[in-house]
């Protein structure tokens, strides 16, 4: 229960971040709106991936069940 307080936070502390990011980013480039979309894209797959890894799917390639990732 613990680990899973913490892999939520960890997440949530992720996406404050990357948020926060996209909008300097956005920032620099004058446009905070295109900052908050990349940033939003990037958390997304950034989602994908870590709960891709956490299901062991991650680089999955087995031909006899027709999974290729």
């Amino acid at each position: 229960m613990a680990a899973s307080k913490k892999q939520r936070w960890s997440w949530l502390g992720g996406t404050v971040l990357l948020i926060v990011l996209g909008v300097v980013i956005g920032l620099i480039l004058q446009n905070v709106w295109l900052g908050l979309l990349l940033a939003a894209i990037v958390s997304l797959v950034w989602l994908i991936a870590v709960e891709s890894r956490k299901g062991d799917n991650a680089g999955v390639n087995d031909e006899t069940n027709g999974i290729e990732l």
